[in-house]
């Protein structure tokens, strides 16, 4: 059956190393039908509404490489004798409600910009946790998307239960697998402590606190572990959660999903509504393992990225079918190549066809993408086969690794490409023939 998904440690978290200052970020772009949990809503200032927040989309998963020492386990919390040991429901989600509250927050993303004369206004709501004790706090990356990715002003709030609100500035975020870290000004702020998602079962007790609807601030909803290991696939390649049967619904993205113990083991990411023939859902949401993406979260607090990604140093488009049947191989047609990059240095070429790495086939960009990101690192050397002008040739490159400033790079290499030389997809304004069979 076909589903539509909407995108809609025992001892608090503590970075392996000391923090460098704040740097930057750069900008990075459903079947089941994933809604993302993060709640948008577009407010006028003089006009029709125009905006909102710009919906999650996971390019392809990716896993960091750095190695990161997490603290070992502490006592459990207070209220709760062991983790196997389930109390009775009431006196553990009151208990863990009442400890876990300070350590919740809503997250409101507000963006103002000027279409054609007009000043508009849009509002994202979602949710999050406090990492550490001085304001660094972690969410979902598509809560925080329009603040990463928009020229336009725009103002992250963050409010805490008892009301207190800061004005945050975004570290980092990995729109790949869906995480980000924000930092506000303050102290002594409690911070939650992080779980081993590995060690959960199905049918263990999870809870959530979250902001539903952007308005129903601090909701406490709980279930059970539903299934491990679910590979959730929201349009551009599958990511691994854990499923949960708690209610969770638009903004409630980006907080946590707390074991028996009061241990964040997830963060609340994705639900089911319906399936791909209009068949209506419930209790069928999505979360983050927190074991899959720790080193990621350290990574973009010392950095403002995840380290060890593996980087090609080129833009690429797929070649269209229509194509093939005139001997043009399916593959990955590259577009650009970033001066001083490892592609340059490989002697990758515009217009030439990648049309494997090492011994698995690529019938596509994305493919090369995904395929890059799920098995390789930064530091690795490949063997690209590539096909051009009906001429096959390897190619063996060491990958570089990806981070802002060289993904600023491909843009701009990008954007000083003349489209009219690429062989590309066959997209409107685009002639794919004009490039084939000579260098730009």
């Amino acid at each position: 059956m076909n589903t539509e998904f909407d995108r809609f440690e025992d001892t608090p978290y503590q970075p392996s190393n000391n923090l460098p200052a704040l740097r930057p970020v750069k900008k990075r772009h459903p079947g089941a039908r994933v809604a993302a949990l993060a709640l948008s809503a577009a407010l006028l200032c003089g006009g029709a509404s125009y905006g909102g927040c710009a919906l999650y989309d996971v390019l392809h998963p990716e896993t960091a490489t750095a190695e990161v020492q997490i603290p070992d386990a502490a006592p459990e919390a207070d209220y709760l004798a062991s983790t196997r040991q389930q109390p009775t429901a009431d006196t553990a989600a009151g208990a863990l409600y009442q400890a876990q509250l300070p350590s919740c927050v809503g997250i409101t993303v507000s963006t103002t910009q000027n279409i054609f004369g007009r000043t508009t206004s849009s509002a994202c709501s979602g949710s999050g946790f406090i990492l550490t004790a001085d304001g660094y706090i972690v969410t979902n990356y598509h809560v925080i998307e329009t603040a990463a990715e928009s020229s336009s002003a725009s103002e992250i709030k963050v409010t805490l239960a008892d009301g207190t609100e800061y004005v945050a500035t975004l570290v980092g975020g990995e729109s790949s697998n869906d995480v980000a870290v924000l930092k506000v000004d303050a102290t002594n702020l409690q911070p939650v402590t992080l779980g081993d998602s590995g060690s959960l079962e199905v049918g263990d007790t999870v809870y959530t606190i979250g902001n539903p609807l952007g308005e129903l601030t601090f909701s406490l909803t709980d279930g059970l572990v539903s299934a491990l290991s679910r590979e959730i696939d929201t349009g551009s390649g599958p990511m691994n959660m854990l499923q949960t049967n708690c209610a969770i619904n638009p903004g409630n993205s980006g907080g946590p999903l707390f074991d028996a113990a009061g241990r964040v083991v997830g963060i609340v990411t994705a639900k089911v509504t319906q399936t791909s023939n209009g068949v209506g859902t419930e209790g069928l949401g999505f979360a983050i393992p927190i074991q899959d993406v720790k080193a990621m979260l350290d990574d973009i607090m010392q950095y403002g990225y995840v380290t060890g990604k593996p980087w090609l140093g080129i833009t690429a488009s797929t070649v269209a079918s229509v194509y093939q049947r005139y001997g043009i191989p399916a593959g990955a047609a590259v577009e650009s190549v970033v001066p001083g990059s490892c592609a340059e240095k490989a002697g990758l070429k515009v217009n030439d066809i990648i049309t494997a790495v090492d011994d698995t086939a690529i019938d596509s960009s994305s493919a090369l993408s995904q395929l890059l990101a799920s098995q390789y690192h930064a530091g690795d050397t490949i063997t690209l086969t590539v096909v051009y002008d009906g001429d096959t040739r390897t190619v063996t490159v060491t990958l570089d690794e990806k981070t802002n400033e060289s993904e600023a790079a491909a843009e701009e290499s990008q954007q000083q490409t003349d489209p009219w030389q690429n062989f590309g997809s066959g997209s409107s304004g685009t002639d794919p023939w004009s490039g084939y069979g000579w260098r730009a």
